[in-house]
């Protein structure tokens, strides 16, 4: 069974990135497709990941589990940070850009990341995010009882509609730019509402492995209930993490986790039928795809017109082959994207040759 399930999941992961790709497409797209994806496939990232969270009991454990955290995410955040930027650099310095000023700007802006980062960048956020969620959940169960977790958790989620309520209302204007507003170093502060997807992975971990098909059923009328009502205009929901926007304390848990049972359910139908090794394939190489796919846009973008599925599928394959290409011919390629077992076993095999 536990094959079974990471199979499922492999594949239901590997089909988000196909739908982050998909949501960064840069145009207008005649149904609102991207807005639905929106509603939930950024909450479904923090709850999966949430699902194989491990209670420590110690300190010690603690920072042994952030540790590995910290190679697992932001190994990868700083590799490619450090590539894209230099690639984009050289571009400008290459066109005679010595504009000392802009390039200042610029790496400012990098730095901060979070909703502060723009263009090639746009994705950064989720990484920061989604480790400060980690460490959040990893002090809050080693330090409290459920009953306060849960109080915390709520407080935290509360806190984060009342930001978004700040910049969506008070602020008001475009979500991107009202959210920048409030200033903020790697969009941690999204980690209050983020944490709450995460938690809910965690706590609901069995229920998630298994999706009992009443409740799938229910779930999609829910999903369905949601994206009439909104056609018809009886709601206008929008939901983006990223900038601030989720200032509905109600609809921000009912949507996503509708969309997410659903999600969860097709894919464990999915998997009792089918192997869905493409899937697991675009899992397999999810990190350069987060990374590269805009930055794969912005340079293809001079020489092609893409539509979406071209803009799609140019923003899976290329990142794709850079993926090998990293794992092939860079020292520790796999350490650079996530993989830190790699790491673990060159060093015994040192200690090994060593001894």
């Amino acid at each position: 069974m536990a094959k079974k399930r990471i199979h499922w999941l492999d594949a239901a992961k590997g089909f988000l990135m196909i739908l982050v790709v998909l949501g960064h497409y840069p145009h207008e797209m005649p149904f609102p497709l991207i807005q639905y994806i929106y509603w939930f496939h950024m909450p479904a990232f923090f709850l999966l990941s949430g699902i194989f969270f491990k209670e420590v009991h110690s300190l010690k454990e603690a920072n042994g589990s952030l540790t590995k955290r910290f190679m697992q995410l932001l190994f990868p955040y700083f590799f490619f940070l450090l590539a894209i930027t230099t690639v984009r650099y050289s571009i400008e310095l290459a066109t005679l850009n010595f504009d000392w000023r802009w390039y200042a700007e610029d790496f400012m802006k990098i730095l901060i990341g979070g909703r502060f980062a723009r263009g090639a960048y746009g994705v950064i956020w989720f990484i920061t995010t989604l480790y400060f969620s980690y460490v959040i959940f990893t002090f809050l169960t080693l330090y409290t009882k459920r009953k306060t977790q849960i109080l915390i958790l709520f407080l935290l989620y509360t806190i984060a509609h009342i930001q978004s309520f700040w910049a969506m209302d008070v602020v008001g204007g475009a979500p991107d730019q009202a959210s920048q507003e409030i200033p903020m170093l790697w969009n941690l502060d999204v980690a209050f509402i983020a944490v709450v997807y995460f938690a809910i992975g965690s706590y609901l971990k069995s229920f998630w492995l298994e999706v009992p098909n009443k409740v799938g059923l229910t779930g999609l009328f829910v999903t369905i209930t949601a994206i009439v009502v909104d056609k018809i205009g009886w709601i206008d929901y929008h939901l983006s993490l990223k900038f601030l926007r989720y200032n509905h304390f109600v609809l921000d848990l009912v949507i996503p986790l509708a969309m997410i049972i659903v999600f969860v359910w097709v894919f464990q139908l999915l998997a009792k039928r089918f192997v869905m090794k493409p899937m697991q394939f675009i899992e397999s190489h999810s990190i350069a795809i987060m990374y590269l796919h805009i930055f794969t846009y912005m340079i293809l973008n001079d020489y092609f017109l893409l539509g979406p599925i071209g803009f799609t599928i140019t923003g899976i394959v290329f990142p794709i082959l850079a993926s090998v290409a990293i794992r092939k011919l860079i020292p520790h390629g796999e350490v650079v994207l996530g993989n830190i077992s790699r790491l673990r076993v060159t060093k015994k095999q040192v200690n090994r040759s060593n001894g």
